[in-house]
């Protein structure tokens, strides 16, 4: 069973999720969670350490999602692709829930979500060796996301298997950073 403080934070981050940050009062996450609003204040003071907390959470799970990604049998590029989609996980709830706030004007919210999407970057970049093939690959992973997550929001299931098809052009453009060579123009054309 999971920890009254645990409780607190994912009932925050489910208002968050579904309702946004202008519902995510105080009074509605305790209520959500089953604990009074003292029993929440005891656990988070404030309500920017609530939000503390889960940017705190963020880190953490976007960090285990960086060792799979650095360890994938597959390799990073592939694997950034196939998980891009929203699947209900607990770091997509989260990443959404840091995101509303980042919405909503929180700074530390969103110094957190540029930490994270740096550090996939930054793993795309160290195994692909070219940074703009790597950002092609983040581009593209962020996009299929954006696509899941409102489809998830819309009430319709997200897409599960891998596009076999999209996971072969990420092969072509990651090859190819492996066997182009920069060039130097000179000025004009």
């Amino acid at each position: 069973m999971a920890s009254s403080r645990d409780r607190i934070l994912d009932a925050y981050e489910d208002v968050l999720d579904v309702e946004g940050e202008r519902y995510a009062t105080l009074d509605a996450v305790a209520a959500k969670a089953g604990v009074s609003k003292g029993g929440l204040l005891y656990h988070f003071p404030s309500k920017d350490r609530l939000a503390d907390a889960l940017c705190d959470r963020l880190l953490a799970l976007a960090a285990e999602d960086v060792q799979e990604m650095q360890t994938a049998p597959e390799g990073p590029a592939r694997y950034y692709i196939r998980s891009s989609n929203y699947a209900g996980t607990p770091l997509d709830r989260t990443l959404v829930a840091v995101s509303r706030l980042q919405q909503a004007g929180d700074n530390h919210a969103r110094t957190v979500i540029e930490t994270v999407s740096a550090d996939w970057l930054n793993v795309l970049h160290d195994a692909l060796g070219d940074l703009d093939v790597a950002r092609a690959v983040k581009l593209i992973g962020d996009g299929l996301y954006y696509s899941a997550l409102h489809r998830a929001l819309g009430g319709h299931l997200a897409q599960t298997g891998d596009d076999d098809g999209l996971l072969a052009v990420i092969d072509r453009i990651t090859a190819s950073a492996d066997t182009e060579q920069p060039t130097v123009q000179g000025p004009g054309r």
